[in-house]
């Protein structure tokens, strides 16, 4: 993560000129190298006695530039997830790399860096699994919902409006993308309208109706060329969750897409239908519906949890509608088993 932070600094020469400059092997000028030789020399000098002092000292040249330095790092509850998993200290590194960062933040001018951590799955969820919750405690949670209907509908129209293949647009089609789709979420906004634009390329048209939402959305928003955008959703579950936790949250998605809730009976199912082979099961149950929730999955609801996005609901139920077994059911099959085998 120094190295590419190092990288990314490598245009801004003030800064990167003092970086090389504090590395005893770093010999080259910062003009005669690239961005990508510069991470690198960097990193290829960095190691496990090193890497602390390092990078305390970069983000130290960080806050004396005479701009205030914004330092984004995107993804990194995944860049933690990755390194619990891939060493046997996991644990211990994530706690230490938590705790360096925000020490090595704490040591300098609070007005520069400002850092900002962002992630398609929560930093929160993971240290507070990890019992660790106090090592994120200097950052601000800023949760990005989605865009409401004016902010979607507009975004679509100015995309028709630039696109490179001029697409003439039915009054209301955007309306409709959005009433189809069921939440503003902007990837799926931009992807309804990628969608729509190969539609109309394969269709030899300039022009979209009302009327080809609704084919758009089951063919191609819902079938092949939908699903690279779509099947994220499950990797990023599968990235951010013990084994254990991925199969109960698998559950519990299928079970609100293919019954439209997940209901308090369903919950008390679940329980019950994995006791035998998941430990506290119950736990684990709570931790993944915070997660599921925290993630923007599913929301509350008077009755249980639902899909606050259509699209994801109908994504989830086309996997699961033909083989998904309701939880409830499942509890029914097995107590007549049990009786007729009495």
């Amino acid at each position: 993560m120094i190295a590419d932070v190092a990288q990314a600094l490598h245009p801004v020469r003030p800064i990167a000129s003092r970086v090389a400059a504090g590395l005893r092997w770093f010999t080259e000028n910062v003009e005669e190298v690239s961005a990508l030789e510069f991470r690198m020399k960097i990193r290829a000098g960095l190691n496990a006695g090193n890497w602390r002092r390092h990078g305390e000292q970069l983000i130290r040249d960080c806050a004396r530039h005479d701009h205030s330095v914004l330092l984004v790092i995107d993804e990194l509850p995944i860049f933690l997830k990755r390194m619990l998993d891939q060493h046997d200290d996991g644990a211990h590194r994530v706690e230490e790399f938590l705790s360096w960062l925000r020490g090595a933040l704490q040591a300098v001018d609070a007005r520069s860096p400002v850092l900002i951590a962002s992630g398609s799955i929560g930093l929160a969820p993971l240290v507070q699994r990890l019992g660790i919750p106090d090592r994120i405690n200097h950052l601000d949670p800023l949760r990005l919902g989605p865009w409401d209907r004016h902010a979607s509908i507009a975004c679509f129209e100015r995309l028709a409006a630039s696109s490179r293949h001029p697409l003439r647009v039915e009054a209301g089609v955007a309306n409709a993308v959005y009433e189809a789709i069921g939440l503003g979420i902007p990837h799926h906004v931009q992807s309804f309208f990628a969608r729509m634009w190969e539609f109309t390329i394969m269709q030899k048209r300039d022009r979209v109706t009302v009327a080809d939402v609704d084919t758009v959305y089951r063919t191609a928003l819902l079938g092949p060329s939908g699903q690279n955008d779509l099947v994220h959703y499950q990797t990023r579950l599968k990235e951010g969750l013990e084994d254990d936790c991925y199969t109960v949250a698998m559950e519990i998605l299928a079970e609100t897409a293919v019954r439209e809730r997940f209901t308090p009976t369903a919950r008390r199912c679940l329980e019950q239908c994995y006791a035998p082979v998941v430990d506290d099961v119950r736990s684990r149950i709570a931790e993944v519906l915070d997660v599921l929730m925290h993630d923007g999955y599913i929301e509350t609801t008077t009755d249980g949890f639902r899909f606050p996005s259509r699209l994801l609901k109908d994504w989830w139920s086309s996997r699961f509608r033909d083989h998904h077994i309701p939880l409830d059911q499942r509890l029914s099959s097995a107590a007549t088993v049990a009786e007729a085998t009495r």
